[in-house]
């Protein structure tokens, strides 16, 4: 009972936004990383968290911010973590090089171990 009026509750206090406008948010809401999920956007996400993001967008949108704005307010609030694809700045940089490092690493690990088996002709 108490959990039907809290939902209720929460449904009525849900920005209602313009369809271009909604259009913008879930626009934003697709570039925007579920901090619980982490590998979804929190237009995907059904955790409580991501909830709370879709209606912090929705505010930012009724409020008059224009989506630079929105995505400033969330990277404040969470990092650049928040963010699907981060911008390439000298702090986010390690995210950008790592998957490269650790294909070349990989690569010279098995170059490595392919050179140093043994052949079996006895040569």
């Amino acid at each position: 009972m108490i959990a039907a009026v809290l939902m209720a509750l929460t449904l009525q206090a849900a920005v209602e936004l313009a369809p271009a406008d909604e259009a913008r948010a879930q626009g934003i809401m697709r570039e925007v990383r579920c901090m619980v999920c982490a590998g979804e956007s929190v237009l995907d996400s059904s955790a409580p968290m991501a909830g709370d993001m879709r209606r912090f967008i929705r505010e930012e949108i009724a409020a008059g911010r224009d989506d630079a704005e929105v995505r400033t307010a969330l990277v404040s609030r969470f990092g650049h973590e928040v963010l699907m694809r981060p911008p390439v700045e000298t702090r986010t940089l390690p995210l950008w090089l790592a998957p490269v490092i650790f294909l070349l690493l990989g690569g010279a690990l098995l170059s490595g171990a392919m050179r140093r088996k043994p052949r079996k002709d006895g040569l």
